[in-house]
């Protein structure tokens, strides 16, 4: 099971700030950094502010060598998709084909309205033309132009440059990076999965639903002739671990969560109460588990993790 590090930088976080917990991730041996990309925190006075999440991986790919880098997940409203597969293919030559691309329709109306930032009621579209433009720029030959006539979007005689420095997951003769969609619909997301995606993600489900969200999807590969096996399966869920209850607690209350609760929906309680807890993930068909880590301070928290949970896992 590969344990990647997930940052809510928004909340209060500096390039510095989020550079610590990217090196810690690198060198206790996680398989990748991970950031949200939102302009407004979600509770607090957020200081000193927002980081742009693709400005910030830029900068992680010059000063990491090994871990993967991505968003979990970048707005389709904050961007026009011809500039998103630009800033992604770039980042990913900057990394050495390190970058990963989770997209999502967004949601969240209130830090549209701090910054300008247009909110159409109807997104789902905009989502399913941006993932056909992205993953269409990207795997145009050189040499050859894209074209798209949408609703939404229209892009004409693209010379659809630059191109990311990896392979498509889904058609290693062309040019892309690993797409990750994610949600909870039951039909309409799914679909979307099964047709760009590397990776189908849910965002901190209740555990008990995550069996029956995965076999959607399966479904949805085969009604779209693939191979449900090609499409990763994984979770984003709270970590909070403690050696004893009160570390748990002590580290519980700096992110404003209650201990009950975190135990009920997270990767929570103990270091074998985590093991346990990603144990039966991976039991029902998880490969990868995004850690959702608030307090970017408390490194010796990655360090419990990778020292007492990680060793513990299936395929460790």
């Amino acid at each position: 099971m590969d344990l990647r590090i997930f940052t809510e930088p928004q909340q209060g976080a500096t390039y510095d700030d989020v550079l610590a917990v990217a090196r810690a991730t690198e060198d206790l041996g996680f398989d990748a950094f991970f950031r949200s990309d939102h302009y407004l925190t979600m509770g607090g006075d957020g200081l000193p502010g927002p980081t742009d999440a693709w400005t910030t991986l830029a900068g992680l790919a010059r000063e990491t060598s090994r871990i993967r880098l991505g968003t979990l997940v970048s707005s389709a409203t904050f961007r026009y998709p011809g500039v998103l597969a630009i800033q992604v293919a770039q980042v990913d030559q900057m990394s050495g084909g390190r970058v990963e691309l989770g997209l999502g329709a967004g949601w969240f109306a209130a830090e549209h309205a701090a910054y300008g930032i247009p909110f159409p009621a109807k997104r789902f579209g905009i989502l399913t033309e941006q993932l056909e433009i992205v993953t269409g720029l990207w795997g145009t030959p050189v040499g050859e132009t894209f074209d798209h006539a949408g609703e939404h979007y229209t892009l004409t005689d693209s010379p659809a440059l630059p191109k990311p420095e990896q392979r498509s997951p889904l058609d290693p003769s062309r040019a892309g990076v690993p797409v990750i969609v994610g949600g909870g619909g039951p039909t309409r997301t799914p679909a979307l999965a099964a047709r760009f995606a590397a990776e189908y993600n849910q965002a901190f489900p209740e555990v008990a639903s995550v069996p029956g969200r995965i076999a959607h999807v399966r479904a949805a590969c085969v009604e779209a002739g693939r191979d449900p096996e090609t499409l990763v399966q994984s979770v984003a869920l709270v970590l909070c671990v403690g050696r004893d209850e009160a570390e748990l607690a002590r580290r519980a209350s700096a992110i404003g969560r209650e201990v009950p609760e975190l135990r009920a929906n997270g990767v929570a309680g103990t270091p074998d109460e985590a093991v346990e807890r990603l144990t039966w993930l991976a039991a029902q068909g998880v490969e990868r588990v995004y850690l959702q880590v608030l307090d970017l301070a408390d490194l010796e928290h990655l360090q419990l993790v990778a020292e007492q949970v990680a060793p513990h896992l299936p395929g460790a």
